[in-house]
C-alpha cells in the first residue's frame, strides 16, 4: 500500500479535539492532496499557487494537464481559458506562445497579476526539486500526447514524483504501455468498476464521498447491490482489494473531513489544504503518547 507522510499543519491553532473520536480514526496516516494546488485566495493550477503549498508542507498536489494546438502540455482544468484567465478561448484551439500571454492569477487579486499558466515542464521540475508528488489528471483530447507527457517525466527524472490518474481501462494500458514503473490512480468511472481497476493493476482508486456513503453521485451511476445505502462498503471493497482508497472532497470542511478519515479514506484531494493540515495536526497530536 503506498504511504505518505502525513502534511505538515500550514497554521496550527490552539484547536480543540472534543470532535474526535481515537477509537474511529485510522492508525495510518491519510494523505493531503492539493486539489488543482488550491488554498484560500491563490489562483489555481498557477506557480505561484504550487510554491505556496509546497512551502506550508503539503507533500502531494493535482494536476489538471492540457494539449495545446501546437502540441505542448500545459496546467489547466477548464476546456477554456476563460474562468481563470484574462482572456477567452479554447485551449486546444490555442498555441502556447497565445496561452502564455494570458495573466492567469489577476483574478484572484493584484498580488497575483501576471501568473503565466504553466507548462507541465515547469511544474516537473518543481516537483522534483522539492520532492513533491504530482497526481496528474490527464483530459482527454486530440492535442494531449499521453508518450509526450511520460517522456517529459523521464527526461526530467521524476518517475516517483509522479502519479498518472487514468479514467479507463484503455487509459491504463496505454500509460503502463509507456512504461510500466509509473504509479497510477483509477478515477474510475462508476462504483462498480472497483475490481476490474485493482484488477489491471491501478495502485490507488479514487471515491466519490457519495459513493463511500452508499449512494450514487449522479443519475445513471449504480451502486453495487451489496453496497447500495451501505456506508464504507466500497472502501472495505478496495481494502480487501489491498488499494489504498483517495477521495475528491472539494471544498468540504472539517465535519466532512473527519467523516471521510473515519471512514477509511487514506488520502483526501481538497480545496482547503489549511483546513485539512490542521485536522491531521490535531489527529496526530491525539495519538501521540502522554508525556
Amino acid at each position: 500500500m503506498l504511504r505518505f507522510a502525513a502534511a505538515a499543519a500550514l497554521s496550527v491553532p490552539a484547536a480543540a479535539q472534543s470532535d474526535l473520536d481515537p477509537a474511529a480514526l485510522p492508525d495510518w496516516d491519510v494523505v493531503l492532496v492539493a486539489h488543482r494546488g488550491l488554498a484560500p485566495g491563490l489562483p489555481e493550477n498557477t506557480m505561484a499557487a504550487f510554491e505556496d503549498v509546497i512551502a506550508r508542507g503539503v507533500g502531494v498536489i493535482e494536476i489538471d494537464l492540457r494539449g495545446t494546438r501546437d502540441g505542448e502540455v500545459v496546467v489547466m482544468h477548464d476546456e477554456t481559458v476563460d474562468r481563470t484567465t484574462d482572456g477567452t478561448g479554447t485551449v486546444t484551439e490555442m498555441t502556447l506562445a497565445e496561452i502564455r500571454a494570458l495573466d492567469a492569477g489577476i483574478y484572484a487579486g493584484d498580488a497575483y497579476a501576471g501568473q503565466q499558466v504553466p507548462t507541465f515542464e515547469e511544474v516537473l521540475k518543481l516537483a522534483k526539486a522539492s520532492g513533491t508528488v504530482l497526481l496528474l489528471d490527464i483530459k482527454l483530447s486530440d492535442t494531449l500526447d499521453r508518450k509526450r507527457i511520460v517522456r517529459l517525466v523521464e527526461q526530467n527524472g521524476a518517475l516517483l514524483n509522479v502519479i498518472a490518474g487514468v479514467r479507463s481501462l484503455d487509459d491504463l494500458a496505454e500509460i503502463r504501455g509507456l512504461n510500466p514503473n509509473i504509479r497510477t490512480l483509477g478515477f474510475i468511472p462508476n462504483p462498480g468498476a472497483v475490481e476490474e481497476f485493482a484488477a489491471a493493476g491501478v495502485e490507488i482508486i479514487r471515491l466519490w464521498p457519495q459513493w463511500i456513503a452508499g449512494e450514487p453521485r449522479k443519475e445513471g451511476e449504480v451502486m453495487p447491490a451489496d453496497c447500495e445505502g451501505v456506508e464504507n462498503c466500497l472502501v472495505n471493497k478496495v481494502h480487501a482489494l489491498n488499494r489504498p482508497v483517495w477521495s475528491t472532497a472539494g471544498a468540504a470542511g472539517r465535519e466532512e473531513l473527519t467523516g471521510l478519515i473515519e471512514a477509511g479514506v487514506n488520502g483526501i484531494l481538497t480545496d482547503v489544504p489549511d483546513v485539512m493540515a490542521t485536522l491531521l495536526s490535531d489527529i496526530e497530536a491525539m495519538k501521540a503518547p502522554a508525556n
